[in-house]
């Protein structure tokens, strides 16, 4: 397939040529289409290396829509949020799961997204239940080729002690019905130190990575994720680990950013903020000079932390506008995270891959030919437009097309440019 017309990050114009047997790009430049080969016009539109979405939560995806009670207008910080989440549990079904699941999931493609990772509930009163039904959503992804997609067994705390007893064995079942990753808050554990140690400990047993949510406050004195990166340097180097959220770390004098970016940087522990649900989440109730609820970002990335950006919950208690959207999470690292578009979109997306221990896609040959095509004329543009007219290729084949048809009163009579999605 030959995607002919596009325009690179940096505004030059490029076809590709990508192979959908092997999955991989093969030239980059100006490409003689030969007998036989598909060609995808993507005219005005910028190629990018397609979107990863490092932290999602696709069984609690559109619970805010038409739900009664709490649901309606969720308003509130991360307890009230749990809290309205406990209340909705007895109307949820299997079935209902991966309805909602599968269309939060489309909607990621048609974003660009072609690899997702979600963590999954695990916990009373439906036990293993909500990651059967995202492994069912799995095996129809994977048989489509649609996307690749990771399921983190979430499991609820207390982990340690007697009253831990019932959630590790949750999780030792989680891990028997296919979870992928490792997955929990040990810092919202009684004892935070032995509930990292245990979550790091069962994803070695079971030969899988470990991806943690951390230090999900504004409070400064919780500070778990120092911790994690003593206990995975004393491990060594085997499954990936990483920490979520660490929102905490941002609240921190910039000497402690930058010791404890130090080390996670070397004990290779990767990073995920998540703009969208911790500004939605955080600070509500300081009055004044909100925090924004962001992670320690500069220090993170001058200490060479891969940090990624993802988009976590979707229209559901804990981020009620969220919307599934690569160009949405890296609008707001520029603009609450200070990163510059090239930086943002990195993290969305290469930097999303690593996390999820997944091979490079760019464009350059031989790489992974996992793309997006999205309307406009450089990066910068491309993420501040967030058009809906893309193209999603994943694995060398285009799994969604979006087109766009708007129109504006008459033409002005003073020669403006087009606008983003123009009618066509």
């Amino acid at each position: 397939m030959v995607l002919r017309g596009g325009v690179l990050a940096g505004g030059r114009r490029a076809d590709v040529a990508v192979d959908f047997e092997l999955g991989v790009v093969l030239q980059v430049g100006t490409v003689e289409a030969q007998p036989g080969d598909h060609v995808e016009p993507v005219d005005g539109m910028v190629l990018l290396p397609a979107a990863a979405e490092p932290h999602a939560h696709l069984d609690k995806a559109f619970l805010a829509v038409g739900a009664p009670g709490a649901l309606d207008s969720p308003g509130g910080d991360l307890a009230a949020a749990i809290a309205a989440m406990r209340a909705s549990d007895a109307g949820r079904r299997a079935d209902e799961v991966t309805r909602r699941a599968g269309r939060a999931l489309r909607t990621l493609v048609a974003h660009g997204v072609t690899a997702v990772r979600t963590h999954v509930d695990v916990r009373s009163p439906f036990g293993v239940g909500n990651l059967r039904a995202l492994a069912a959503v799995r095996q129809w992804v994977t048989a489509t080729e649609l996307a690749d997609l990771q399921l983190v067994a979430l499991v609820d705390t207390p982990l340690t002690g007697t009253a831990g007893a019932g959630n590790r064995r949750l999780l030792r079942s989680a891990l028997d019905a296919g979870a992928d990753v490792v997955g929990g808050c040990p810092y919202r554990d009684p004892d935070p130190r032995g509930a990292t140690a245990l979550l790091l400990q069962a994803a070695a047993d079971a030969g899988v990575g470990v991806d943690l949510h951390t230090d999900e406050t504004i409070d400064p004195k919780v500070l778990t994720v120092a911790e994690l990166a003593m206990l995975v340097a004393e491990r060594g180097p085997g499954a990936g680990a990483t920490a979520s959220h660490c929102v905490s770390l941002g609240m921190q004098p910039l000497a402690v950013q930058r010791r404890i970016a130090a080390g996670l940087a070397e004990a290779g522990v990767s990073v995920v903020t998540l703009p969208q649900t911790n500004l939605f989440l955080q600070g509500r109730q300081v009055p004044t000079a909100v925090p924004r609820g962001l992670t320690a970002l500069p220090a993170l990335l001058q200490a060479g932390v891969t940090v990624a950006g993802g988009s976590d919950n979707a229209r559901d208690p804990f981020c009620s506008a969220g919307r599934l959207d690569p160009c949405e999470t890296a609008a707001l690292l520029v603009m609450a995270g200070h990163l510059a578009p090239a930086h943002a979109w990195h993290a969305c997306s290469s930097a999303a891959r690593v996390v999820m221990g997944l091979p490079a896609a760019d464009l350059t040959p031989g790489s992974a030919a996992d793309l997006v095509a999205i309307e406009g004329a450089d990066l910068l543009d491309a993420v501040a437009g967030a058009s809906e007219r893309r193209v999603t290729v994943h694995r060398g084949r285009v799994v969604a097309r979006t087109e766009v048809d708007r129109q504006v009163g008459t033409d002005p009579p003073f020669g403006a440019a087009p606008m983003v999605g123009a009618a066509r």
